[in-house]
């Protein structure tokens, strides 16, 4: 239960990111060279995040499920 609302945060993280990013390069006062630079380095930024939540996220369910065969092994010996 506490991971389907870590990844429904996690999404909605990344939506609100997105969007206000789109808006901030719409009314951004910059040339259209620099603007498409700091496009490319959020989308890297962004990659990286969601690839170290992706870990981070991993290894918790594994730790729940490492648990929960331990519990149901002590539960059935």
């Amino acid at each position: 239960m506490k991971t389907k609302y870590m990844l429904r945060g996690l999404g909605m993280l990344s939506a609100g990111v997105g969007i206000g990013a789109a808006l901030g390069f719409l009314y951004a006062p910059q040339s259209g060279r620099q603007t498409r630079k700091l496009i490319s380095r959020a989308a890297e930024d962004g990659a990286d995040f969601v690839a170290t939540r992706s870990r981070e996220i991993r290894r918790q369910a594994e730790g729940v499920f490492e648990r929960g065969k331990d519990l149901a092994g002590r539960l059935v010996a």
